[in-house]
């Protein structure tokens, strides 16, 4: 299907794309600078998102890199937004990835390099498959979902659950009588199986998970060790999924060794919750992006 321009921006174009992955028709944007191009980025969307993003931060993102010279594609997966087929966890992103890199490439033929953005479970996705494709070059990785269940509940322990024995109206409550212990200890455990993505979404990946040799955190250094290109990490503060990644990391001496490679570029977010929902923040990981990008 032909691209249809639908607006213009200042200095960059967008175009809405059609495209195919197996039987199902697949849909995204285009955002394009005002010359041609040699680097690219593609969004890649995971957990109840589609390509607009929280807060609209993926379309911001697209059109503050095109207007700075990087073509962007931003698309949904299939089952999700506007997208044909069966909605799938982020642990069968691969066709999708690969249908739109090849879309990508054919609508913008003077890229030579491409990156994949990708924030939560979507940055996970792009390591079980950036290894795989000579084509990636880049990858940014925002607060990258490692879920397990000794994970989640182990961050909730140490980053919530301690915390509030020193906040002061904690021990009001203590001290009135008005604290439930039975009622925290349910609520920390529907916290933990709700965490973020949702029952169902985690029950899937659980099960997926149980059937592989390897965990989640594992498939995850597989595909990240064998990744040759370029990698920014950004992490948020105020984010237990960006913790749990972090107790992982201090918990491994090959994660550290790995994340401590010439190529690795991090930049954490102090204040930042997980979805960047004040425009401050969402400005500041797009200059990050720009920058690594404009530096290889």
């Amino acid at each position: 299907a032909k691209c249809i321009c639908y607006g213009c921006l200042m200095n960059s174009a967008e175009r809405a794309l059609a495209f195919q992955c197996k039987d199902d028709w697949l849909y995204g944007i285009l955002s394009l600078p005002e010359q041609d191009t040699d680097k690219g980025l593609l969004i890649v969307v995971g957990g109840p998102q589609y390509r607009v993003g929280s807060h609209r931060q993926f379309t911001l993102l697209a059109r503050y890199l095109a207007k700075r010279g990087i073509s962007v594609l931003r698309f949904d997966c299939r089952g999700m937004g506007d997208s044909e087929g069966e909605r799938r966890t982020f642990e069968d992103f691969e066709d999708d990835l690969s249908c739109a890199i090849d879309k990508f490439f054919e609508e913008v033929p003077t890229l030579k390099a491409l990156a994949i953005w990708g924030l939560c479970d979507a940055a996970s996705a792009t390591l079980f498959y950036a290894y795989s494709d000579p084509r990636v070059t880049g990858l940014v990785l925002v607060n990258p979902w490692v879920r397990t269940e000794q994970g989640v509940a182990k961050v909730y322990l140490k980053h919530y659950y301690l915390k509030r024995l020193f906040d002061l109206e904690f021990r009001r409550k203590l001290w009135r009588g008005n604290f439930s212990f039975i009622t925290s200890v349910q609520s920390f455990f529907n916290i933990t199986a709700d965490a973020l993505t949702g029952r169902n979404q985690i029950k899937a990946a659980s099960n997926r998970m149980s059937s592989d040799a390897a965990s989640l955190p594992e498939r995850m250094f597989y595909g990240l060790s064998r990744f040759e290109g370029n990698i920014l990490l950004i992490l948020s503060g105020n984010d237990f999924t960006a913790q749990e990644f972090l107790d992982l990391v201090k918990g491994s001496p090959k994660w550290q060794k790995l994340l401590t490679s010439p190529r690795v570029q991090r930049y954490d977010l102090l204040e930042a919750n997980h979805t960047f929902s004040q425009q401050r923040w969402r400005d500041q990981v797009a200059a990050w992006t720009v920058a690594w990008i404009e530096s290889w």
